[in-house]
């Protein structure tokens, strides 16, 4: 499509790290004009791992697509009130500025009565966090890992800080709504550790462990309240097998062929397998049954056999068998884009499909490429 429904809307984008820029990518690649704002010298992300042979930052310019940059200098009094003087302008913005009395909403709303300001801090208090250290407040790395590990074990997926920039963009857009309708403005805040909170008490772990009156036991790559588990292959692969629904179980004692003895498993220990939970109380005896046919066979053996069936499984792969796959497929989220200072790059479109097809991906601008063309059109 060539019209993009954030079409006409400008963002001023001052925040860093990953949920901000989250947030402000997501916006941009639904057509919004998002200005990210940086310090003169670069933002204090701009150099973040991974990067490239000649230390360009992929991390950097993989969150900040689409936008457009000016590089201001932040610590003056000229460039704060130019930087305001574009928030009155753009009538949105987000940031994740600690203790900054400029860009406190009183101070901005007064130039801009319906301005809608987005504040991401970490902690609800305003004290500081990042999805590392709230992950670990949260609990997870708990209950993470091996059955016989004893130490906290971390994932390497900012998780929270995604799912913050996803909860900002959706702030954002219903404010944008509201403020249609009612011409008014909105001062929205969002804390990494309310996101995580948030998420785990949807699922009732909190009153599962306030039940139990303990956390819930590690159970490695074992599917909690049902049946999953990793299984490797005769050639050192290994792959996922999730059995959630009666037919996907169905199957999967079809396809290897172990009706028989899951059915003298059922009858021993009383059990009704089509049931979630009776798989999970069984899963160890259920895995030492399947085991042995994964064993025998290759990984493409594996997949010839589960093709056309209903049973739920994916191989693990490595991050470069995924690049190479993903890269092969005209048809993926992925494309390549000609990355300033880089050249081509694989990284993702937007996962929204409209009428079937995904929009094209954008680069990230060069720190301050766009700082003459912003002031130019401020100062009309």
């Amino acid at each position: 499509m060539t019209a993009r429904p954030l079409d006409g809307v400008q963002v001023v984008d001052l925040s860093s790290f990953v949920a901000g820029p989250t947030a402000g990518r997501m916006l941009a690649e639904l057509g919004a004009d998002v200005i990210r704002v940086d310090p003169v010298g670069g933002a204090v992300d701009g150099g973040r791992w991974p990067l490239t042979d000649d230390g360009e930052s992929l991390y950097w310019t993989g969150l900040n697509q689409a936008k457009r940059s000016l590089a201001v200098d932040l610590r003056s009094d000229e460039g704060r009130a130019v930087v305001v003087d574009l928030i009155a302008r753009a009538g949105i913005v987000l940031e994740n500025a600690a203790h900054a009395p400029w860009l406190a909403h009183e101070a901005l709303a007064a130039r801009r009565p319906d301005l809608i300001h987005l504040h991401i801090a970490g902690n609800a208090d305003g004290s500081p966090a990042v999805d590392y250290t709230v992950n670990a407040a949260v609990g997870l790395p708990s209950m993470t890992g091996p059955a016989e590990h004893t130490a906290p074990v971390n994932h390497v997926l900012p998780a929270w800080d995604l799912i913050t920039g996803v909860h900002a963009a959706l702030g954002i857009v219903t404010a944008l709504h509201r403020r249609d309708r009612t011409g008014e403005g909105s001062y929205l805040e969002l804390a990494l550790d309310d996101v995580a909170v948030s998420a785990v008490a949807s699922m009732g772990w909190l009153a599962e462990a306030e039940a139990r009156g303990s956390g819930r036991d590690r159970i490695g790559n074992a599917l909690f309240g049902s049946y999953g588990s990793d299984f490797p292959t005769s050639d050192g692969r290994s792959v996922m097998i999730v059995g959630l629904t009666p037919g996907q179980w169905r199957a999967l004692v079809e396809v290897t062929g172990t009706a028989d003895v899951f059915a003298a498993l059922e009858k021993q220990r009383g059990l009704d397998l089509t049931a979630e939970g009776d798989r999970f109380e069984a899963r160890d005896a259920i895995t030492a049954i399947l085991a042995p046919w994964f064993s025998s066979r290759t990984l493409a053996q594996v997949e010839a056999d589960l093709a056309g069936t209903r049973v739920l499984w994916a191989p693990y792969r490595t991050m470069d068998e995924v690049a190479a796959d993903l890269a092969a497929r005209p048809d993926a989220v992925v494309q390549y884009v000609d990355q300033p200072g880089i050249g081509p790059v694989l990284t993702a479109r937007s996962p929204l499909r409209w009428n079937g097809r995904y929009t094209e991906a954008r680069p990230a601008p060069r720190h301050g490429q766009h700082t003459d063309e912003i002031l130019a059109a401020l100062s009309d």
